[in-house]
């Protein structure tokens, strides 16, 4: 029987075999406990489970934060590698999105608890959260085109990772006015969080076209990166939750300039394209259910990977139950509680498989570390 990772003497591999993708867990934690206390039922239980999984999730993201700086302190040469490496590179925009996930619990378990001081450092993680996530949009992109090897045969979802966090912004500084008063400053953030949508939507769109070709051409990805097709359904599911707290900010704000109509303009442009857009969704949902139940016929190997089960179903999730309440509809409250409760099994599912296989250590591995070794002993 193989002994845990954490007693083989060998800690330090924690720290040089660490990658960013581990922030996925920190993703798919945080837009759970979003979601665990708009349950209509039992308010003050799922209230305080969701206060509770924001805490573990600070903790986490803290926990990765150190373990990936720590990589870059001990072992910079190799931590460097991920730039070169086609796959591993793309996860560097889970960080932002993880962060995303923070400063959004500051704005709704932190403010009730700590009152304007959450806002405030809410306001200081947004901003933080936005230089990540344009750094990110640019140089992951930039290092495709200039350093990595790429092959439409082998492109998966996973491409759309370092674009979407723009967008994952754009739906916190909504979120962020509702706590901010109406002046020029919370205008800038309105504008500027429509630009940040721009950013990342139409080149996710862009990357889903071109996957769409590559199913066709090359067929299903391979059962190692059957999950992967849940990805699609983020940026889709994200440019619909930001469209709707943008849209619901933008009267009172815009008519601070004036601009009242404009502003109404927004919010009406916001339900209507937010609708368009959670029907495009529920399509790539309908294939990446059957992608993936095409694989499970088969024993699906367990990577962190699975986390993909969570976030992009997280934030279609928001999506659907800001449309609910914004349209005070019954049915798609009703809609929203039951991916909710899926959302709530597939994450006890894979945090499960996660922290038995963190316990066991085989998932600590870096692709880019190994490439980078092979190349030198050749």
């Amino acid at each position: 029987m193989q002994k845990p990772f954490t007693q083989l003497g060998q800690r330090h591999n924690i720290i040089r075999q660490f990658t960013p993708n581990w922030f996925t867990v920190s993703m798919g934690t945080g837009v759970v406990a979003l979601i665990v206390s708009e349950f209509p039922m039992l308010k003050a239980l799922t209230w305080q489970l969701g206060t509770g999984l924001w805490y573990f999730n600070i903790l986490l993201f803290v926990l990765f934060s150190v373990l990936y700086g720590l990589r870059w302190a001990f072992y910079p040469h190799e931590a460097k590698q991920i730039f070169q490496h086609p796959s591993m590179s793309l996860f560097l925009g889970t960080i932002p999105m993880a962060l995303a996930t923070i400063l959004n619990g500051f704005l709704k378990y932190g403010q009730p608890i700590y009152g304007d001081t959450a806002v405030q450092i809410a306001q200081m993680l947004w901003y933080a959260d936005v230089v990540l996530a344009i750094l990110v949009a640019w140089g992951v992109p930039f290092a495709m085109y200039r350093h990595q090897e790429h092959a439409l045969q082998q492109m998966t979802a996973v491409w759309l990772l370092p674009i979407v966090a723009c967008e994952v912004a754009a739906s916190s500084g909504g979120l962020l006015l509702g706590h901010l008063a109406a002046d020029t400053h919370a205008v800038a953030i309105l504008l500027g969080s429509y630009v940040l949508w721009g950013v990342s939507v139409l080149p996710a769109f862009a990357i889903l076209t071109i996957l769409m070709l590559r199913l066709v051409l090359h067929k299903l990805p391979e059962k190692e990166l059957a999950v992967s097709s849940w990805l699609a359904l983020g940026p889709i599911g994200t440019a619909a939750l930001a469209l709707l707290v943008l849209g619901h900010q933008a009267p009172t704000l815009m008519a601070s300039l004036g601009l009242a109509q404009l502003g109404q303009l927004f919010h009406q442009a916001g339900i209507l394209a937010s609708l368009i857009l959670l029907g495009f969704g529920l399509w790539w949902l309908g294939i990446a259910v059957l992608t993936t139940l095409h694989h499970a016929k088969q024993d699906l190997p367990f990577n962190l990977g699975w986390w993909g089960l969570t976030f992009p179903l997280g934030v279609y999730t928001l999506a659907i139950l800001t449309l609910a309440q914004q349209l005070n509809l019954a049915f798609l409250y009703a809609v929203g509680y039951a991916f909710a409760a899926i959302l709530m099994l597939l994450w006890s599912l894979v945090a499960t498989k996660t922290a038995h296989g963190f316990y066991q250590g085989h998932l600590f591995f870096s692709p880019c570390l190994k490439t980078y070794l092979e190349q030198q002993y050749k």
